[in-house]
């Protein structure tokens, strides 16, 4: 498994969490960037959690896509992606 973490500097847009500030995301991927789980913690201390057996609900989902090779610079290690 691989591990990323990267800050998103824009609030959701979304009525439900807009006021929850700006966020930073937490990926664990495959060695083929599919993502397997995957966390965003908001500036208030709200986290939304996701994985393959909770893919999504109300207010987001797991991503679908894999990562691209953009997020190469941003790899953490499991500890770090374990502590949220």
């Amino acid at each position: 498994m691989r591990y990323y973490k990267r800050y998103w500097e824009e609030t959701t847009g979304d009525i439900a969490t807009d006021n929850w500030g700006t966020s930073c995301f937490y990926f664990e991927t495959d060695e083929q960037l599919c993502v397997q789980r995957q966390l965003q913690v908001f500036g208030n201390g709200q986290v939304l959690k996701y994985d393959i057996n909770y893919v999504e609900d109300k207010l987001g989902g797991l991503s679908e896509a894999p990562l691209d090779i953009d997020f190469v610079p941003y790899e953490i290690i499991k500890e770090e992606f374990e502590q949220h």
